[in-house]
């Protein structure tokens, strides 16, 4: 099955929010999806985030620094659904794509920004993982044509 449905998720650094969110759409998504996450200025993913996916059986194929929102405008990538997964201010700044039929802001708190013990900042990223996932599912219910019964991972 041919992907028809692309879709971007954009955050500053694509470090941790974005990457989730792309894994996430990738495994409950299913085919359908081309999912790709890009970030204003990239870094390399955010230890956390890869602990916080691992628990629930994910990985990521990558976690070096990835191509910037302006790398992939500038490549002519076109996408579906433009989705901005920081606060509003810094998703107002994703270029326009061609063909963008749906550019959405879904605001989560930045990773790097929590403070306290690994445990702590682990938990922290797992509630944003799973508002993520909620999300997600939420939004894949209401797209035409997709089956509303999401892949399920185990929660931890």
């Amino acid at each position: 099955m041919k992907a028809d449905v692309r879709v971007l998720f954009v955050c500053v650094h694509n470090a941790a929010r974005s990457r989730m969110a792309e894994a996430l759409l990738r495994q409950l998504g299913g085919p359908r999806f081309e999912v790709t996450s890009a970030g204003f200025e990239p870094r390399e993913v955010n230890p956390l985030v890869v602990e916080a996916l691992a628990g629930i059986g994910l990985s990521l194929p990558s976690t070096a620094t990835q191509p910037s929102v302006f790398e992939l405008f500038k490549a002519g990538r076109r996408f579906n659904y433009v989705i901005g997964v920081c606060d509003e201010d810094h998703g107002q700044k994703c270029p326009l794509f061609p063909g963008v039929t749906q550019r959405l802001y879904w605001s989560f708190p930045d990773p790097a920004t929590f403070t306290g013990s690994h445990e702590e900042k682990l938990a922290r990223v797992i509630e944003v993982r799973e508002r993520l996932r909620a999300r997600i599912e939420s939004w894949l219910a209401s797209l035409p044509g997709t089956d509303t019964t999401p892949r399920t991972t185990t929660r931890n």
